[in-house]
Order: structure tokens, then C-alpha cells, then sequence
């Protein structure tokens, strides 16, 4: 005979998850609402959890906590708790251009050589594989590396006059590179790269995105500026080495968005440290000045990426990381760094909506 007696009642099942919280949103799941089909049949409770995001980094210990609450119950012998996931809406201000761009992330940096577009790939890459719909654009118009990264060369043909962005490993992409002659230079003025930048938001055919992750320039200058105010951003992820000449022009990056009123997503430190077959670890260009960064202006640390070749060799055979070496270091700390982004995003998001201001999905 159970140990358990008497009728379990939805609202007993429902008192006991409202103790349960999101650990990044500091609330309860149920008034966030994701306690979702709930039933009670006898001893046996089912019900799925709606994350924000299938990208989750504490998806394992939210489901831990919910079966352990609901278990918890008198009378609950059986708890069947599904994960599921619905990417709140965030890119929906009077600029938004299309509203089916859910969520629209800057991925930028003070300077070039730190490997911001290396980190734009390999999120967009981490975030589709979870099982968002991701699109990314190449928008570093001087220097689009992009499809090199991902081994594309063109894109498919233009539907009902709208260009069709290429796709591969689950990302939607779309860049100047497929539309100019290899190595032709792009000469162009602010003007011109503002008008293209709304084209590809305009005139191509995304679908609908959870997440268009938007490699922009490097430096703060007249290119990424343009480009920051053409698109309707979420937020910005700001990517730097641990070197202090990186420092100093990340955080001037980080301070152009902040006077733009782009919400900072949080740093990202690149070539964090090189480590040696021994196990031992060289500091190649520093040691945290990333994460000193993200202290320094008050906004998250999305964590550090290692220095390896292996990201080199991958991104020059057009396999970004996570694909051609899952396993590794590197490959860990990039899908880290892409949970982040992504837990990140659901908190801005659903925070402006408990403030009168953007709504989630629904």
C-alpha cells in the first residue's frame, strides 16, 4: 500500500511549483507562466514546463526541481514532467522592420582580430542546434567572412521577389559576399550601408526567427553605428581578447550601444588561455581582462573561450567548431557562452514586460 493517501488536486500541485523558481529570473515558474497542461490523474501527475528558451543552461535542474515539487505532493506517486519552450519576443519596437525577427542580437567588438565573427558563427550554430530557428547576418560589409566560415558560396533562387537566405547546419544566413565578385572591395559611405543592412531585413525572405544573431564591424565608427540603428536590437554581445589595447576598445564599443539605448547582453572573452598538452595553460594575450570589463561596466560575463587551432582549421574549412569537433573545450565553452546569450535575452525581454514595455510571445 503507498505511503501516500488522499486525492491530489491541481491546485495542491500547483501550490507546490509556485516555490519552484527560475534560476536566472529570480521568480516563480508559475506566475512566469510555464507550468503548462497540467492534469492529475489518481496518483499520477503530467504537466510540461515552457522554458524561454530550448537553449536553457539550467534545463536539467529546472526539470530536477519540478519533478522533486511535484513528487512532493501527498498523494502523487508518478510525476511525467515535460520540457518544452517558447523564445519570448523582444525585437518588436516601432523600429522593427519585420515582425517576424523575434529577437535581433548585435554581435560586436571594439577591434578586429579578436575572432567576433568566429563567435557570431558558432552561436548561431549552438542556438539551432538546441532547436531555435536562427538566422544570421553577415553584416560587417567590409569584411564578409561569414560564409567562408560556413562553407557557402551562394544562395538559392529569389522567391515572390524576395531573396532566399542560404541555410546550413540549421542557420539561415545572408551576406554581401554572395552578391559581389570574390575580393571585389566595397567602397561605400554610411548611407549606402544603411540602406543595404535594412534590404537584408526588408527584401529577404528570414521566415520566422527565434533569434537573428548580427555580425557587425568592428570599431565604433560610422559603419557599426549605422548598422546598430538600421536594425531593431535586442541587445549586444561584445566580444574582446584579454589583451588591454582589446580592453580599452571593447569598452568603447560597449559604451556606443549603451548611448544608443542597446541593452548589453554581457562580454565575452575570446583567446582566454592556450592550453598545453600537459594540461598546463598559457596565458597568450592576458589574463581576465574580459570578465574585468564586464565588472567594470556592471553588465554579465557570458564566460571565456580558449585559444585553439582547431577553430582556426574549422572556420577556414567552412565547419564552425561545435560541428567539427562537438567534444572539445572550445566547443563546450562556445555552447556555454550561446546559453548565456540566450538565457540573457528571455531575462531583458520578459523584464521590460513586467515593466510596461516589450511583451513575450503570445
Amino acid at each position: 500500500m503507498s505511503k501516500k493517501q488522499g486525492v491530489v488536486k491541481p491546485e495542491a500541485v500547483m501550490e507546490a511549483l509556485s516555490k519552484v523558481q527560475d534560476p536566472e529570473l529570480k521568480k516563480d515558474l508559475v506566475s512566469l507562466g510555464m507550468i503548462k497542461d497540467l492534469t492529475v490523474e489518481g496518483s499520477k501527475v503530467s504537466l510540461r514546463v515552457e522554458l524561454t528558451t530550448p537553449a536553457c543552461p539550467l534545463r536539467e535542474k529546472i526539470e530536477r526541481d519540478v519533478r522533486e515539487a511535484v513528487l512532493g505532493v501527498q498523494g502523487v506517486e508518478e510525476a511525467d514532467v515535460q520540457m518544452g519552450s517558447r523564445v519570448p519576443r523582444g525585437s518588436m519596437g516601432p523600429q522593427n522592420l519585420n515582425a517576424d525577427l523575434h529577437n535581433v542580437i548585435a554581435v560586436a567588438s571594439g577591434k578586429g582580430g579578436v575572432g567576433k565573427t568566429t563567435v557570431a558563427v558558432n552561436i548561431a550554430v549552438a542556438l539551432a542546434r538546441s532547436g531555435a530557428c536562427v538566422g544570421l547576418l553577415d553584416a560587417d560589409i567590409y569584411g564578409p567572412n561569414v560564409p567562408t566560415m560556413l562553407g557557402l558560396d551562394q544562395l538559392p533562387p529569389a522567391r515572390e521577389k524576395k531573396l532566399v537566405p542560404a541555410e546550413v547546419h540549421g542557420v539561415k544566413v545572408m551576406s554581401i559576399a554572395f552578391l559581389v565578385q570574390p575580393g571585389q572591395p566595397l567602397i561605400w559611405r554610411g548611407p549606402m550601408l544603411h540602406s543595404v543592412i535594412q534590404q537584408f531585413i526588408t527584401d529577404v525572405d528570414w521566415g520566422e526567427l527565434d533569434y537573428l544573431i548580427v555580425d557587425l564591424p568592428p570599431g565604433t565608427g560610422d559603419a557599426p553605428l549605422s548598422l546598430a540603428q538600421s536594425v531593431p536590437l535586442v541587445g549586444a554581445v561584445i566580444v574582446t581578447i584579454p589583451a588591454k589595447v582589446s580592453i580599452d576598445d571593447a569598452r568603447r564599443g560597449l559604451e556606443m550601444f549603451r548611448s544608443i539605448q542597446v541593452p548589453i547582453l554581457g562580454v565575452v572573452e575570446n583567446m582566454s588561455f592556450l592550453e598545453m598538452p600537459d594540461g598546463s595553460q598559457v596565458d597568450v594575450f592576458g589574463k581576465g581582462g574580459g570578465e574585468t570589463l564586464a565588472s567594470e561596466a556592471g553588465v554579465p560575463f557570458l564566460g571565456s573561450i580558449p585559444l585553439d587551432p582547431h577553430v582556426r582549421q574549422a572556420g577556414d574549412g567552412g565547419v564552425p567548431a561545435i560541428i567539427a569537433h562537438p567534444e572539445s573545450g572550445v566547443s563546450e565553452a562556445l555552447t556555454s557562452v550561446a546559453e548565456q546569450v540566450a538565457a540573457k535575452v528571455s531575462m531583458h525581454v520578459l523584464l521590460q514586460d513586467d515593466n510596461g514595455g516589450m511583451k513575450a510571445a503570445g
